[in-house]
């Protein structure tokens, strides 16, 4: 079995420090083995686990259901319908948020098509002013 350090880590995936000892923590990765002299010692599967939460993290998951994700991807046939209900959560949320973007995009476009016809002050302003 392979074993790295917190070094090889962050060069691996990209996080600090910092993150993975706060991911132990908190209990989001499991203790991490150490050396004799207190090394952590991180393994194949604790790559892997590290891999899943940062692809649930872009997937706009907290940690608290990345925790919940990560237990049930020990047995995911018998969560498959816990699963189902917090991705469903999250999806809504997404499309919620999409819409408030396009929303945001389009008045956006206002705004700056109005700016660029205005010969007096300007629409944006007027328009962030007036917004509530």
């Amino acid at each position: 079995m392979n074993t790295y350090r917190i070094g090889d880590i962050t060069k691996k995936l990209g996080l600090s420090a910092d993150t993975l000892r706060y991911y132990e923590k908190i209990g989001l990765l499991a203790r991490i083995s150490r050396t004799e002299s207190g090394i952590r010692q991180y393994t194949d599967k604790d790559i892997s686990n590290l891999k899943f939460i940062q692809r649930a993290q872009k997937m706009n998951f907290k940690l608290a259901e990345i925790s919940d994700l990560l237990k049930m991807r020990e047995d995911p046939q018998h969560a498959k319908d816990e699963i189902r209900q917090l991705t469903s959560v999250k999806l809504n949320d997404i499309e919620n948020q999409l819409n408030d973007l396009t929303k945001l995009r389009n008045e956006l476009t206002l705004l700056m098509n109005l700016c660029r016809g205005s010969e007096d002050g300007c629409p944006i302003i007027e328009g962030i002013e007036t917004q509530e």
